[in-house]
């Protein structure tokens, strides 16, 4: 039952946690603060998550996940509420930080709670079925969103925050964790969250850095082309129906398509020529002379890739936790994403202002990169290669 629950929670965080998304291209316009202050509140957002998931993450191993998951979704919703109200650079920029401190609970928590009460046999399977869910949730809530824009704006994210407290009641009510055996610990600190890097071994830490890569290269794509369609004159709701056409196709995927593939148990391959494809389709996309016919064919290959990958990496990170440690580790995956995050938007801001094609090309590099340092991880796991554990 908990699983079924937990994948609900999942379609309703998609649903819920995306509704300002489309909208955000516009708020930043018509502030007319520059568009790398939409890259700039990302960025503020994903330090937020890289900031809060490994802290989150060792107090979900010796708290309660229901209540951490509550407090931070209610510290998301102060977060939503004020980047809209205040309409100050500075108060946006610390209201993004806040946002994505407290959704780094959920996030984390959340996936903990799913592959705790998953089977050996079943986490992979769930895992996607729980990211099929977030992403037609998401996929509906860009509609919704960009369907909204054309009358509102910064009432999307006053709706976004009330829905979001209604969702915090229901897991309040509705989310039962297992009876686990108590451990003395000592409370963690901030700087606990950090100190577990140093625990990992070699290998899982080289797929991290590449975990860090991908999701550079994965978000500039998803934030700059929000941009990119945004500046070419098509509208919020142009954008939540493109949006909704490609959460169809990651639904697709996780679906019918990733349980097949874990079947064939090669993950560490498929993801290897999941990011050397990804890289040549992104390359062809951004070339094509009528690019909304290209983003609607040629690119769909490249959301069922970035589908794909998603569960296959969160399988193999969370086979390398136990029991007692499930959540600090994938806290500590999420530091790694969200570091993406983080540097990805920035940096991107400037490469756009520069040259609009270039932001894309970096995105090609990092998947390059990434998929180069996952073949030094199945080279080691294969033993062609020996790393030190310096632990």
């Amino acid at each position: 039952m908990q699983v079924i629950l937990t994948l609900i929670f999942y379609f309703l965080m998609g649903l819920i946690h995306n509704l300002g998304h489309p909208v955000t291209p516009t708020l930043v316009y018509n502030l007319g603060i520059g568009e790398n202050y939409f890259g700039i509140f990302f960025a503020m957002m994903s330090l937020g998550l890289a900031i809060g998931s490994p802290i989150f993450g060792i107090l979900g191993d010796s708290f309660k996940k229901k209540y951490l998951i509550i407090i931070g979704l209610l510290l998301y919703s102060i977060g939503q509420f004020g980047f809209a109200y205040f309409e100050n650079e500075t108060a946006m920029i610390f209201f993004r930080l806040l946002s994505g401190f407290g959704v780094s609970a959920a996030i984390t928590l959340l996936l903990t709670h799913l592959i705790c009460n998953s089977s050996k046999a079943t986490k992979a399977r769930n895992i996607a079925y729980s990211a099929a869910l977030a992403s037609i949730g998401a996929s509906i809530s860009y509609k919704i969103g960009g369907s909204l824009g054309d009358y509102i704006i910064n009432e999307v994210f006053y709706l976004q925050a009330g829905l979001n407290i209604l969702f915090a009641l229901l897991i309040f009510f509705t989310l039962k964790e297992k009876a686990v055996e108590k451990l003395e610990v000592k409370k963690p600190t901030i700087i606990d969250g950090f100190k577990n890097i140093r625990k990992l071994n070699p290998t899982l830490l080289i797929f991290l850095i590449s975990l860090t890569l991908i999701s550079t290269g994965a978000i500039i794509i998803s934030k700059f082309l929000e941009v990119y369609i945004i500046a070419q004159g098509y509208t919020s709701k142009d954008l939540g129906d493109f949006v909704f056409f490609t959460g169809l196709v990651a639904l697709f995927t996780n679906v019918v398509i990733v349980p097949l593939v874990i079947k064939l148990k090669k993950n560490m391959a498929v993801m290897i020529v999941i990011q050397l494809l990804s890289a040549i389709v992104i390359f062809s996309v951004f070339r094509s002379n009528d690019i909304i016919k290209s983003l609607y064919s040629l690119f769909m290959i490249y959301m069922v890739f970035k589908a794909l990958f998603t569960p296959l990496e969160q399988d193999y990170i969370s086979n390398q936790a136990n029991e007692n440690n499930y959540s600090t580790i994938m806290g500590i995956r999420q530091l790694f994403f969200s570091i993406g995050m983080v540097i990805g938007p920035l940096i991107a801001g400037y490469i756009y202002d520069f040259d609009k094609l270039l932001v894309f090309d970096f995105s090609v590099l990092m998947f390059i990169l990434g998929a180069i340092l996952l073949s030094i991880v199945s080279l080691v796991s294969h033993g062609k290669i020996k790393i030190k554990n310096g632990n």
